[in-house]
């Protein structure tokens, strides 16, 4: 398992987006960018959060921040997912797990005293320099998003005091 920190380079990776595209780490180069990494489209807690930030993505963009939603599911259910639930964000899909896993999100968890492999909800605020400036994990998911763009505030004027 990958262990990254703040200041680390964020990893190399590309992400065939839902709208067709395909977005790398180097094309994020230059502005700061947000991934939120999340476990299953259209289900309950996913819902809601990607429902959040598609709310406050009019205010990542004023930023200059690009969003990004990542989980392990086909571009084609992330379609759907977008469609059905009016997402105005794009969606990055990872089925083989590589970026997740380049991220160390793909862990050991527990539920109701069961364990298995699965994707712990984690977000990610890279740097204009393609440093991770912020590492947080979605411990409630409503108002996470609004968490992220509090710190997005607080990297954006570390890098202008800087």
């Amino acid at each position: 398992m990958t262990h990254l920190n703040e200041g680390d380079p964020a990893p190399d990776f590309s992400l065939a987006l839902d709208d067709g595209s395909t977005v790398r780490a180097a094309d994020l180069l230059g502005k700061p960018a947000v991934l939120f990494f999340y476990p299953k489209d259209d289900s309950g807690g996913c819902t809601d959060e990607n429902q959040e930030f598609s709310a406050l993505a009019p205010e990542f963009a004023k930023r200059g921040a690009r969003l990004i939603g990542v989980s392990p599911d086909t571009v084609e259910s992330h379609k759907k997912f977008r469609s059905k639930r009016a997402l105005v964000l794009p969606l990055g899909s990872d089925p083989e797990r590589q970026t997740i896993e380049a991220f160390g999100l793909w862990q050991m968890k527990k539920l109701y005293g069961r364990e298995f492999m699965g994707l712990v909800r984690t977000s990610f605020i890279i740097d204009q320099n393609g440093r991770i400036a912020r590492i947080i994990r979605a411990t409630r998911i409503k108002g996470h998003a609004a968490k992220m763009l509090e710190a997005l505030d607080e990297v954006i004027a570390g890098e202008v005091g800087a």
